[in-house]
């Protein structure tokens, strides 16, 4: 079977060309009379990929714009090549290990795709792909092929690599011979052998993002390869057909690796990775789809609308302003090139790529849902591609291809979508909560969950990101995070954290996890929840119970049982937001601006409330004339190879200054039951935090309990034990509220622990008829008061609810 002219209008000559690799025992190319149907599939896939890199000419301002931006970095790395000598780039030593030749191979494929590209500026060059050949058959000898020991970083050899080469061999095309196009992916099909397995540790089975991965490379290499095999094992490797579907990346599992039921989404175990793993995992298996979506060994529909589904369930709730949320990208925090709306572009593009692909419903849901999030984003434009030198090789940067599919996204109507919502994910100790005006997440960890991951020279200022950090997102300063925030911060005083100050712990490689189960929430409704965690310091010293409440126009914050042995101060961050460069943002303190020297901290005695201009209120809740406040004011200056060394990752040596105003709260040394309780109100004007000072009442801030009494007729509490409060009370630690709505008094309960087995609820509503309740829920007795017992075990955190009219 040939290809017809449609095909080839489609998928082009060099497609043709391309299926016809001779590799092992490759099949003849589909060009050729009486190719068989295989063969068609092979040169589909390849001409698809290639497509993934170049685009298709879809001529725009916009595109030429992300042409220009490519041609800026392609230029230049073309300039410093010398393929006469071993060593190709000046910067880049030869030698083994994965030190330095994944980055010879990232430079390579921007070379190449920058020739491949039409109208750029390397597409006027016919000898050019001589020299990538060249510069490829080098590499073949020195650094990569399939003799090669797997010296270093496991994932360079058998991911990065073979993602970076099969891309450059794709661009080329027909202008790479068969004989050197057979002999580079030598290496490919040896160090991914099998997707299933590690191939340096084959006892080890390929799980999330690393399996997805696989799944590609070894579907585009197979096709490269014409082996039909190889191309249906790449597939199947998706629902791991050869496990039995124990590592099936549709399967929610409630431990370790990959997606959840709740929604969460875990890599190395115990690291909340939806901001990046989950964002690699999608993306992989929107390629995957796209590429094999006109052949016979495409997925199946079922598989594709499973990942539709993630899109909403799993990536969507820590999408802000295009940005992707703090406390769910792990490490990459610290990486130049991936900056929170860098992972929000990439989480953008596998949409728009999923959309593509998708038919009816989904294809409209998920067209609506990227144009929105692409208007959304305006600090740094989806559209607008500049400055791709920053990226090294991590996530792929928005470029030429996503700019001409996002700009093909069909016309849809329907609602904006921006309710509130309230979302609680306890199988990675995270949760978000999304207003009309702001939004906010917390980054917390546990016996289950880490405090934060840092390994290959990542995240080197790591040290309290998971320890009670309060991330809050605005409309008016979506760069925040991602203005230069994580090189400059005093990262040893984010906002929400209780920490010493002292020297910060050593970083630890394995993610350190704490030694206290209590940590997690309850969702009362799309507007109200609660969040609560036993706080431990990694050195055992410092602990606290520490509760979040959650309204539509504030978080409510306690921290009590406050005790340290250690002889540090100890002190809790109310803010330390990042103001810009040279950052006016007014400070006021019970109506009067603050107007202390820069960089000198002032101590305010006692204080009702705070208004930091363009950012939030602040409302001191609990007898504040014995709660000192420190104010600072300061510039720091930081640059991001500080805080990513990584060989393959790092960032530059450039100096950045940004201005930061600090708001801290003083326990004092080797405190006792300290305390602390305040509101922070995103987005509020000066005149909205004055008048909020009476609106929350704190019924209970100890070590058993924390309670505050909300807008309305709601109560919400974090129990640490067996306790009471306004008239509920527990058997047991949970984190509940409760109140009257339309429906009547309901309650909404959660065991942050996840080992209890049944928490007994007592309480004396207004009525005693239960009339409705989730199937947990068991009515013990109506009167003299109402008693239900909840059957929590099993449930990994989640919410449980009754009503009683």
């Amino acid at each position: 079977m040939s290809l017809d002219r449609r095909d080839v209008l489609r998928y082009g000559a060099t497609a043709a060309a391309a299926a016809a690799v001779p590799l092992q025992l490759a099949a003849p190319a589909a060009a050729v009379p009486g190719a068989d149907a295989g063969s068609t599939d092979h040169a589909k896939i390849v001409a698809a990929y290639r497509e993934l890199q170049i685009g298709s000419n879809r001529s725009s301002p916009k595109r030429n714009r992300a042409v220009a931006a490519l041609d800026q970095v392609a230029v230049g790395y073309d300039a410093a090549m010398n393929v006469t000598a071993d060593q190709l780039w000046p910067d880049l030593p030869v030698g083994p290990g994965s030190t330095y030749f994944p980055s010879m191979y990232y430079r390579l494929r921007t070379i190449a795709v920058d020739w491949a590209t039409p109208g750029s500026a390397l597409s006027a060059r016919p000898e050019l792909p001589e020299r990538i050949a060249t510069a490829l058959n080098t590499l073949y000898r020195t650094q990569y092929n399939e003799n090669t020991a797997e010296i270093g970083n496991w994932y360079s050899y058998e991911i990065g690599v073979p993602y970076w080469l099969l891309q450059t061999v794709v661009a080329l095309g027909d202008r790479l011979s068969a004989a050197d196009r057979e002999r580079v992916l030598r290496p490919v099909l040896r160090f991914v052998a099998d997707p299933n397995r590690r191939t340096n540790n084959p006892a080890t089975v390929e799980t999330g993002a690393n399996r997805a991965d696989k799944a590609l490379i070894t579907v585009v290499s197979g096709a490269l390869a014409g082996d039909s095999a190889r191309v249906a094992a790449g597939i199947a490797a998706v629902t791991d057909t050869v496990g039995g579907g124990a590592a099936d990346l549709t399967r929610r599992t409630t431990r370790g690796d990959g997606y959840h039921p709740d929604g969460s989404f875990l890599q190395h175990d115990v690291v909340p990775y939806p901001g990046h793993y989950g964002l690699v995992l999608l993306s992989a298996i929107a390629a995957l789809t796209y590429v094999t979506q006109e052949t016979a060994t495409r997925l199946a529909p079922a598989v594709r609308e499973e990942f539709e589904q993630v899109v909403t369930d799993v990536h969507a709730p820590f999408l802000f302003a295009g940005s992707m949320m703090e406390p769910v990208r792990g490490r990459m925090l610290s990486r130049q090139g991936e900056t929170g709306h860098d992972a929000g572009h990439q989480f953008i593009a596998s949409v728009v790529l999923l959309a593509r692909t998708a038919t009816g419903e989904a294809r409209t849901r998920l067209s609506r849902l990227a144009a929105r999030w692409i208007a959304e984003g305006t600090w740094a434009p989806y559209l607008d591609v500049s400055n791709v030198g920053r990226f090294a090789g991590g996530l792929q940067p928005v470029g030429v291809p996503e700019v001409e599919f996002a700009e093909q996204l069909p016309r849809v109507q329907g609602d904006s979508d921006d309710a509130s919502a309230h979302r609680t994910f306890p199988q990675m100790d995270r949760m978000v909560h999304v207003t009309r005006r702001w939004a906010a997440s917390l980054g917390t960890g546990s016996a289950r969950i880490c405090r934060y991951e840092s390994i290959n020279g990542m995240n080197l200022h790591g040290w309290y990101t998971g320890d009670g950090v309060l991330y809050t997102f605005l409309p008016e300063q979506q760069g925040h995070y991602s203005d230069a925030y994580w090189p400059t911060v005093d990262a040893t005083l984010l906002p929400g954290a209780t920490v010493k100050d002292a020297a910060p712990p050593p970083l630890l490689a394995d993610p350190p996890r704490t030694t206290r189960s209590f940590a997690g929430g309850a969702r009362f409704d799309d507007r109200h929840g609660v969040q609560a965690l036993d706080f431990v310091s990694q050195d055992g010293t410092l602990s606290a119970k520490k509760s979040w409440f959650f309204a539509p126009d504030a978080v409510i914050c306690l921290g009590a049982a406050i005790t340290d042995s250690s002889g540090a101060p100890v002190r809790t961050a109310i803010e330390n937001r990042n103001l810009g460069e040279n950052g006016t943002a007014a400070l006021l303190v019970d109506g009067h601006r603050d107007t202390s020297p820069l960089g000198r901290p002032t101590v305010v005695p006692h204080a009702r409330w705070l208004h930091l201009e363009g950012t939030a209120g602040y409302v001191l809740l609990d007898g504040y004339d014995n709660k000192p406040l420190t104010l600072l004011r300061e510039d720091r200056t930081g640059t991001w190879l500080g805080i990513d060394t990584g060989a393959n990752t790092h960032g530059t040596s450039d100096p950045y200054t940004r201005r930061y105003q600090k708001i801290v709260l003083d326990h004092g040394v080797r405190p006792t039951g300290a305390s602390y309780a305040y509101a922070v109100l995103p987005g509020a004007s000066a005149a909205q935090t004055r008048r909020a000072g009476g609106r929350w009442k704190v019924l209970a801030n100890s070590g058993q309990v924390q309670a505050v009494r909300l807008d309305g007729h709601l109560t919400a509490a974090s129990f640490f034990s067996a306790g009471a409060v306004d008239r509920v009370q527990v058997s047991g630690p949970a984190t509940a509220v409760w109140g009257r709505t339309r429906r009547g008094w309901t309650c909404a309960l959660a065991d942050p622990t996840q080992t209890g087995d049944t928490v007994r609820v007592t309480a004396d509503p207004a009525g005693h008829r239960v009339v409705r309740a989730d199937p947990t829920v068991t009515v013990v007795a109506t009167h003299p008061e109402l008693v239900v017992d909840i059957k929590v075990a099993g449930s990994f955190g989640a919410t449980h609810s009754f009503t009683v009219d």
